[in-house]
């Protein structure tokens, strides 16, 4: 696992533990993917409910707010793969 994944499950996972209804996996390109759950985050390449995929600086700016997820979504700076409501739930935690 990476030392970048290793940071986005630390940062993440109390932003969605006790949050994340189903399941979600966040994979960031060229580092691995970690899985979102009401228990927090993990490394995992398990099936989701949704799949978010884009690079460590999108998915930093998402966090840190400075990129609108839907916006990166509509440049394709994010794809998505599963359930668009799910991915919406999942921006919304990954943004508060």
């Amino acid at each position: 696992m990476s030392t970048i994944v290793q940071e986005f499950i630390d940062n993440l996972t109390p932003k969605v533990a006790n949050t994340l209804q189903g399941t979600a996996k966040l994979v960031i390109t060229d580092e691995g993917s970690l899985m979102l759950d009401d228990t927090g985050a993990r490394a995992g390449d398990e099936d989701a409910d949704v799949t978010l995929i884009a690079s460590e600086d999108v998915f930093r700016n998402i966090l840190s707010g400075d990129q609108n997820p839907a916006m990166a979504f509509m440049t394709g700076k994010l794809k998505v793969e599963g359930s668009s409501t799910r991915a919406l739930k999942v921006s919304e935690i990954l943004t508060s």
